[in-house]
């Protein structure tokens, strides 16, 4: 199969995937109760607090303002309808960021040395995993993370293929694209520093093996300086938008809260007023604590080692009928196909590596290596976690399996059966990612663990 007909066969199916039934349901999901208020404050101007990076609300209040939305909703419970149809220019980028993830993850396995084949399974996969489309059908953030992550390391790898050596050029078009998605993904989460983690480890491998002057420099510019300027930009925006009185005063200093307009501090010439470093510093020091403090349990969170075997579930919407004998529910439950057979490819990869010559292959140490960085700082994590925080792993564990189905004489089999299976699983589990109604005994069915429900 040529290159151009596979990426039409993908880009076909992402579409059609990610945008069938766009907009439903009409109604607050999950955390669109935090994240719709966040996007509004940018139109009332009134400051507010996240534990994250303001960069994933930033886009959505952006492109929205293009509709002309205005916050007329109060976003205050899940299940509160939308009056009318802007709620949908809130939803239409993290869903675009997530049908392109499939196309970017087919170019960056082909420049991982993967088949035209096993890039086709990689993106298709990415595509049919029920979890990612669910996620992406809302005012959520991680579409973004996941997006700009691994665009970077796509411009890492692209930058590694066509130069085996750091030269010192005036502009590196691929490491400086690197550096600005690598900085925006750091903007929607701090998880997002795990992707310039991964090339910068590997990059410091290559340092310690050949020190260069040249390679320090451009370490220092592209893997830190570029990334941090983007990352501070964004919060220079924020600021600059978030000028009066709001809730998230509680959490800043009298000094912050004296440039805010109306607030209990602002004009208080007793008080100096925070330049924007200090803002800065202060915020991020604040969204720190907030992270350390979350330490109220949730009924749908789980540990970081159910992750990989898809042990629990989160339920984030449901609508009963009082037509049929049926109830409309969103759960963000993985593809178990998908989900398990990554998690095989993961074991097998481990196994044989130890003690074997796979160890000197570079490709599957570096797939190893991104699901490793993505995964194994969770374990230090006391907040309440959820079953999303495995997402970018996950990506990591598809590419795994791939990569060790593409060393099997009989790859081509393999891949359509695992993809048909795949299709299949998607197709069952869609009534949960898409809302559809589904009697009791037709929801029970899909629950295949008693820990699902």
């Amino acid at each position: 199969m040529s290159k151009k007909t596979s990426l039409i066969i993908l880009i076909l199916a992402t579409i059609v995937i990610h945008f069938a039934f766009f907009g439903r349901p009409n109604e607050t999901v999950f955390d669109e109760v935090h994240f719709g208020k966040f996007v509004s404050a940018y139109y009332t101007h009134q400051y507010y607090f996240d534990i994250h990076p303001p960069g994933g609300k930033l886009i959505i209040a952006g492109f929205a303002k293009l509709f002309n939305f205005s916050p007329e909703y109060s976003f205050a419970e899940i299940g509160q309808p939308f009056p009318d149809n802007k709620y949908l220019a809130l939803r239409f980028l993290p869903i675009v960021a997530s049908a392109l993830l499939p196309i970017v993850i087919y170019f960056l396995a082909l420049e991982l040395g993967l088949s035209v084949l096993g890039a086709l399974g990689a993106g298709l996969m990415v595509s049919l995993e029920n979890a990612l489309v669910t996620h992406s059908r809302l005012i959520l953030l991680d579409p973004f993370l996941l997006l700009f992550g691994f665009s970077a390391l796509l411009f890492y790898f692209k930058y590694r293929s066509v130069n085996q050596h750091w030269k010192l050029k005036i502009v590196n078009w691929n490491l400086l694209l690197m550096a600005v998605f690598g900085g925006l993904a750091m903007s929607i989460k701090w998880t997002g520093i795990a992707f310039l983690g991964l090339a910068g480890i590997i990059e410091l491998i290559d340092l310690i093996r050949a020190v260069s002057w040249k390679r320090i420099a451009n370490l220092i510019l592209y893997f830190a300086f570029i990334p941090l300027i983007f990352y501070f930009l964004i919060f220079v925006i924020h600021f600059s938008l978030l000028t009066k009185t709001g809730d998230g005063d509680a959490f800043m200093t009298p000094a912050f809260q004296n440039s805010l307009q109306n607030s209990y501090y602002a004009g208080d010439l007793s008080i100096k007023p925070l330049n924007i470093f200090q803002k800065f510093t202060e915020l991020n020091v604040e969204m720190y604590q907030a992270n350390k403090g979350l330490t109220a349990a949730h009924p749908y969170s789980s540990q970081w080692y159910t992750w990989p075997f898809l042990i629990r579930p989160i339920y984030y919407w449901n609508q009963s009928s009082s037509t049929v004998p049926a109830e409309s529910k969103i759960y963000l439950l993985g593809n178990p196909v998908i989900w398990w057979a990554s998690t095989v490819g993961v074991m097998y990869l481990l196994l044989s590596i130890v003690g074997k010559d796979l160890f000197k292959k570079k490709i599957p140490l570096i797939l190893l290596g991104g699901w490793l960085v993505n995964y194994l700082p969770f374990i230090g994590i006391g907040r309440v976690m959820f079953l999303y925080h495995y997402f970018a792993a996950l990506i990591f564990a598809i590419l795994i399996l791939v990569y060790m189905i593409d060393q099997s004489h009989n790859r081509r089999n393999i891949f359509i059966g695992l993809l048909i299976a795949a299709g299949a699983a998607f197709l069952y589990f869609a009534p949960l990612t898409y809302g559809f109604p589904l009697e009791t005994h037709a929801f029970q069915n899909r629950m295949w663990l008693s820990s699902w429900q």
